[in-house]
């Protein structure tokens, strides 16, 4: 007879408490079915969360063609905020444990990942769709490249949902966005003569330093990353009523402004085709198994998983759109911001943050003991024991 029980998550995974206990076809069945209801738990509890819901609000906003406007001004504020708090109390987290080996290979690991995904997503586009060298090459580049709206979004959920991470997985979300666009312009000048003839390796060189390691987003995230890091719990002390308390507040904000944004990127749709349209749903699962991948390599908990998953599964709407209009000129805004920004974005928003945490608990057997050990003592945000390697945000 099989023996299946529901365990909370905290305590172990259902879907691997199952399997152990009988690891025949019936077991496995067994297990299928508790994955499945946690996946759908996680999407509904996903749905009814205040971000989400006000993300949906600016969807239906511009839509309607209400009046409703986010001033830019205040628009750029919040992408600030939000860059400079995930980066600080990220380093506050690493400062509890000092940065090691594991840090290092999991650096490592995210960059190879940011570097290989824009080649499978180049092929792809060549194989099922119509797009040209320079569009695929240029599309290719957003799909390895990171979205930190998406990024903290998942943080906000996992927080809901009460699942702790590594703190360090901050520091990959800086690491894996330049390797994406110089694997997507090293594609682009081998496959097309779309850059100028008088671009040179030098000129190259000095638009991915200027615009990619010296882009703003990127200085202000490693740069509270370190300021959290040097700082410590002192640091974290003083600024948790800015960083802490109001962050999801200000997350709920910037959503309803990239809702709004969605909205009025929806109408280019009609300019791709089906076959492109497809590649900005698919193309997600394919980078969140990937980074689901590397996960269970590196050991991480479910947590830590599933961000590295959702890293996988971004796509760049900052960073590299600005790179490929001026190192791609002749590729259209059309193809690749209407993907990134008016499929997958909304679609990882979602669907994909609590179908990644739920493929992450069950398919995380080693992260589950790990994270056993994890959780006990209270988040160190919390003011609790300031000794555990993973955060809860």
């Amino acid at each position: 007879m099989v023996s299946a029980h529901r365990t909370p998550d905290r305590e172990g995974s259902p879907v691997w408490s199952t399997v152990l206990s009988h690891p025949t076809g019936a077991g496995r069945r067994r297990a299928a079915g508790w994955a499945r209801m946690d996946i759908a738990s996680t999407a509904a509890q996903n749905l009814l969360s205040p971000v989400i819901l006000f993300f949906l609000l600016g969807i239906l906003a511009g839509v309607l063609k209400s009046s409703l406007t986010i001033p830019e001004s205040l628009s750029k504020s919040v992408s600030l905020y939000l860059m400079m708090a995930i980066g600080f109390r990220g380093g506050v987290e690493l400062s509890h444990n000092g940065f090691g080996g594991s840090i290092a290979l999991a650096c490592l690991s995210a960059v190879v990942l940011s570097a290989v995904l824009p080649i499978l997503a180049y092929a792809l586009l060549r194989w099922t769709t119509p797009l040209d060298s320079t569009n695929a090459a240029a599309v290719a580049a957003h799909y390895g490249s990171v979205s930190v709206v998406t990024f903290a979004t998942a943080i906000a959920a996992l927080n809901h949902q009460g699942e702790r991470f590594e703190p360090y997985i901050v520091a990959l979300l800086a690491v894996m966005e330049a390797p994406a666009i110089l694997t997507g312009l090293i594609i682009a000048r081998r496959g097309t003569r779309a850059m100028q003839p008088s671009d040179s390796g030098g000129s190259l060189a000095k638009v991915v330093v200027h615009e990619v390691l010296l882009h703003g987003s990127v200085i202000l995230l490693l740069g509270s990353f370190i300021i959290g890091w040097l700082t410590g719990p002192k640091g974290f002390e003083e600024l948790s009523p800015v960083f802490v308390t109001p962050f999801k507040g200000i997350l709920c904000v910037f959503l309803l402004d990239m809702g709004l944004l969605v909205a009025r990127r929806l109408s280019d749709l009609k300019v791709l085709s089906l076959r492109v349209v497809a590649f900005g749903f698919y193309m997600p699962l394919i980078g969140a198994a990937a980074g689901m991948a590397v996960a269970l390599a590196l050991g991480l908990s479910v947590g830590g998983a599933t961000l590295l998953a959702v890293l996988g599964a971004s796509a760049s709407y900052i960073v590299v759109p600005a790179v490929m209009r001026a190192a791609l000129p002749q590729a259209s805004p059309a193809i690749y911001l209407t993907l990134a920004l008016g499929i997958t974005f909304p679609f990882n928003l979602v669907v994909g943050i609590p179908l990644y945490l739920g493929a992450a608990r069950a398919l995380m057997p080693a992260a589950v003991g790990k994270a056993n050990d994890i959780e006990r003592p209270p988040a160190p945000m919390a003011g609790g024991d300031r000794n555990g390697s993973s955060s809860t945000w």
